[in-house]
């Protein structure tokens, strides 16, 4: 769970956000103006999926999290038809999405960079992080390193706050300095668990909805992020770095000292809700991030390029809590990510650049999860 995706870039501004969208190359497999259903949208192996339906057109969009009723999502975006410079915050409620021709309610102030939203309990609020309070401008994005490699940045702006769903912010969560972010909740409604800086390195920690109690659950070197819930509110699934070598931990501390983690080496770790019985569920190499839990809380559907000859080809997998039994879900050329199931099981959403004309667009798809 980051503000920037995987290999993406904004595109230009293209319309004010008051107009219409309408994307380059609209093909025959989705109806851009009613983004109604149709299977052509998934591809042939994809054997869980059906009655696929894409909710959004143009810009990156990701993070969309179900709210616990399974009527609602929250998501962050940039897309550039909606007058947006950096990711900021939306709700849409999914009978009535229309986002190829309507701008959904935004949850953020529109100010800063923003990333991470979740519903709170009774789907009256979202969370999210933002870092509006240190700069109303977007933060800057940083380059690639010399050799290539892809950064993550680690803006020291982000705090964790909470809007209504017209957009009034009314509580903030952490005034902790430096990074506080990637925050979801528990399916039992009583815990939050973030990423923080707060003890000199990217660890996980839960607090109380109301923002008290913080505890840290992981203390390894690494930065460990995107965490998740089981939906008993029992275990914590979540994706971590652990640099091991003199080399990369060099490297590792040099990044963070400048607010920065390479994301490019990431394996997927589950534990109790309290940080007890660590486990590393994943050794596949490369990155291996946005992880769920799968409704029977006996799986883990995660997104992971390890075998891909091209470090930008993201599919989604499931893998059983004690690493055997992967099984790839997706297969698109490009890009699929952020997946999460609804509260009761039944769909399945996630961010693509399927079907996207061949632009750097990521969209959001709303699937039936169909088991054999």
């Amino acid at each position: 769970m980051k503000n920037t995706l995987f290999f993406l870039i904004l595109i230009f501004l293209i319309t004010a956000c008051q107009n219409v969208y309408q994307p380059a190359g609209t093909s025959e497999r989705t109806d851009m103006t009613t983004g109604e259903i149709s299977d052509s949208l998934r591809y042939p192996q994809e054997k869980y999926l059906a009655n696929m339906r894409q909710l959004t057109f143009g810009g990156d969009n990701a993070e969309a999290y179900f709210s616990f009723d399974d009527t609602k999502i929250t998501f962050q975006s940039n897309n550039p038809a909606w007058d947006l410079e950096c990711d900021q915050i939306f709700y849409v409620e999914l009978d009535k999405a229309d986002m190829g021709r309507k701008l959904p309610q935004m949850i953020s102030t529109g100010m800063g960079r923003t990333t991470c939203a979740f519903f709170m309990p009774g789907d009256t609020s979202i969370l999210f992080a933002s870092t509006h309070a240190g700069d109303h401008a977007c933060p800057h994005v940083p380059p690639r390193r010399e050799d290539g490699t892809y950064i993550w940045p680690i803006y020291e702006d982000y705090d964790i706050y909470v809007a209504d769903l017209k957009g009034n912010i009314i509580d903030t969560l952490t005034r902790e300095p430096g990074y506080d972010a990637e925050a979801t909740v528990s399916p039992k409604g009583d815990k939050i668990v973030f990423t923080s800086m707060r003890t000199g390195d990217l660890e996980l920690f839960t607090m109380n909805i109301d923002g008290s109690d913080v505890r840290q659950i992981t203390h390894e070197l690494g930065y460990d992020g995107g965490a998740f819930f089981s939906q008993d509110g029992s275990m914590i699934v979540f994706r971590a770095s652990r640099p091991k070598t003199e080399e990369d931990i060099r490297v590792y501390k040099e990044l963070l000292a400048i607010g920065q983690v390479m994301p490019t080496n990431m394996e997927i770790f589950v534990c109790n809700a309290d940080g007890s019985d660590l486990r590393q569920v994943t050794n596949l190499g490369k990155a291996n991030w946005a992880p769920y839990f799968h409704p029977s809380m006996e799986k883990i559907i995660f997104s992971s390029n390890h075998a891909s000859d091209r470090g930008y080809q993201f599919n989604l997998y499931l893998i059983n809590l004690d690493g055997t039994g992967l099984e790839q879900i997706t297969f698109d050329s490009v890009f699929d990510a952020f997946p999460m199931f609804s509260f009761d099981g039944t769909k399945l959403i996630f961010s693509s650049n399927r079907h996207n004309g061949g632009t750097r667009d990521t969209n959001l798809f709303l699937a039936d999860w169909v088991e054999e």
